[in-house]
């Protein structure tokens, strides 16, 4: 049975919580298909009418994210929520990224409800999931720089991880690649 603990965060974080939703017998398709394509347009649209992208650090529950990631020591903008980074993305006329149909299907959620959503490889999870602080001796490998080596997390940053590994560093800002989407997943944990 998948568990996930977020204990370590309450005293510092009391008010956060998360949800998880665990698929098996998944297919995963490259493509996205019309009806998702239609809907993610409809929410990119939506995004350029009504947020002003030069407001949108201070609207919530952007400002909240950006709030939390300075507790944890993370001042730099740079290091944005990956809602804020998708967000940004659509309201400048970027639109968001193609990655395959449940990839791209969990970032219009993340979009729509304005919160960081992400899923990983259950085939590729070991262990209990967890969110807590970094010690600094964690393994991470960042999704599409995997090549560049191993980019471990600052002690106390928070992260999100297995057994052995981060899974998603800074809260929500950079998953990792060995537990990322692909094409033959079968199984996932989406957050």
């Amino acid at each position: 049975m998948l568990t996930l603990n977020i204990e370590a965060l309450r005293e510092a974080f009391p008010s956060y919580q998360v949800a998880v939703v665990a698929a098996e017998n998944l297919s995963v398709a490259a493509e996205r298909g019309a009806d998702l394509d239609a809907m993610i347009q409809a929410a990119e649209a939506y995004t350029q009418k009504e947020y002003d992208p030069e407001n949108l650090g201070s609207m919530e529950p952007i400002s909240d994210w950006r709030r939390a990631y300075r507790d944890f020591g993370i001042k730099q903008t740079k290091y944005r929520a990956s809602v804020e980074r998708l967000l940004r993305s659509a309201v400048k006329g970027r639109g968001l990224p193609q990655i395959s149909r449940p990839v791209d299907a969990y970032n219009l959620i993340s979009l729509k409800y304005l919160a960081p959503v992400g899923a990983d490889d259950l085939d590729q999870i070991s262990g209990d999931l967890a969110f807590r602080f970094a010690d600094g001796t964690e393994s991470f490998l960042p999704l599409g720089k995997a090549d560049e080596g191993e980019d471990p997390p600052k002690p106390g940053e928070v992260i999100y991880a297995d057994g052995n590994r981060v899974l998603c560093r800074r809260w929500n800002w950079y998953q990792d690649a060995r537990s990322a989407i692909q094409i033959d997943t079968t199984r996932a944990a989406r957050l």
